[in-house]
């Protein structure tokens, strides 16, 4: 299979966050069987850059065929036949593009070519109608916090807007990721029954739900989503912030091949504004 550029990033997001929440370690599990040979430990790349990095190297082999294979296997879907069936109508228009579509025959997954009439992916247009939401002002009392927290919340906002001014791509990722974790763990922590019950709450090795001080940011978005506190748009245009701290590093910005516009950096203050709106709403 031969998959432009899109299709992979794609692919890469459906791998990664996607179907699930895949840690570096379970990426490592998913592509070893592809013929890699890979182990999980210190500096190992971000999330997006090693699975891109992966999807290029197997891209124009079967391999590839492989890969799409075992990531929309039913067995991976127990009980979410629903979500299965959505990532595959999602995934099949940018396949469509290709030449390829995805087909569940009962328990198998089959990719035919198609020549049926391209369909033009529809996240770029999602994408622009999310940056384009409008939001009057932030309100973050709303969310019922501590008053110490919401001071230093309200002044990181300003900051962001400071730097979206200033045309401070980076820095606005950075503020935005760091705001978007205390919003998550004030919330988490002032609930902390609620988010350690639920099914997708982190576990140690015992099974038992981690402190959720000690959560990454990536685990607070699929707990708050999956408590319905978040809607699906937010935890989908969520991608940069989660890994907003490797970004810090300069030789880890390296390695990604990160550069970011102001197109990604609106895409995070939205992120960010349109959360606080949800949660307030929903509290």
């Amino acid at each position: 299979m031969n998959l432009q550029d899109k299709t992979i990033k794609k692919l890469r997001y459906l791998i990664n966050d996607g179907t699930q929440n895949r840690s570096g370690h379970d990426l490592v599990e998913f592509f070893n069987p592809l013929g890699f040979d890979d182990h999980y430990g210190y500096q190992f790349p971000t999330r997006d850059a090693y699975t891109e990095n992966k999807l290029n190297q197997i891209n124009k082999t079967p391999k590839m065929e492989e890969c799409i294979k075992q990531l929309f296997s039913p067995v991976q879907f127990v009980a979410k036949n629903k979500d299965l069936n959505k990532h595959i109508v999602d995934f099949n228009q940018y396949l469509a593009v290709d030449g390829y579509k995805i087909v569940l025959d009962g328990k198998n997954v089959k990719i035919t070519t198609t020549e049926e009439e391209v369909i033009i992916p529809v996240d770029s247009i999602a994408e622009n109608e999310f940056i384009n939401r409008k939001f009057k002002d932030v309100p973050l009392e709303k969310l019922g916090l501590d008053n110490a927290i919401t001071d230093i919340l309200k002044q990181r906002i300003q900051e962001i807007v400071n730097c979206l001014r200033t045309n401070s791509h980076l820095a606005t990722i950075f503020l935005c990721g760091s705001t978007m974790e205390g919003i998550l763990l004030a919330v988490a922590t002032k609930n902390k029954e609620e988010f350690t019950k639920s099914l997708s709450s982190p576990k140690n090795p015992t099974g038992k739900p981690r402190p959720v001080y000690e959560w990454s940011l990536s685990d607070l978005i699929d707990v708050a989503h999956s408590l319905d506190l978040i809607d699906e748009d937010v935890k989908k245009f969520s991608y940069v912030l989660r890994d907003f701290r490797s970004y810090i590093h300069p030789h880890k910005q390296m390695s990604s091949g990160f550069n970011p516009n102001e197109h990604t950096a609106k895409i995070c203050w939205q992120v960010v504004q349109a959360s606080i709106y949800q949660i307030s709403r929903k509290k």
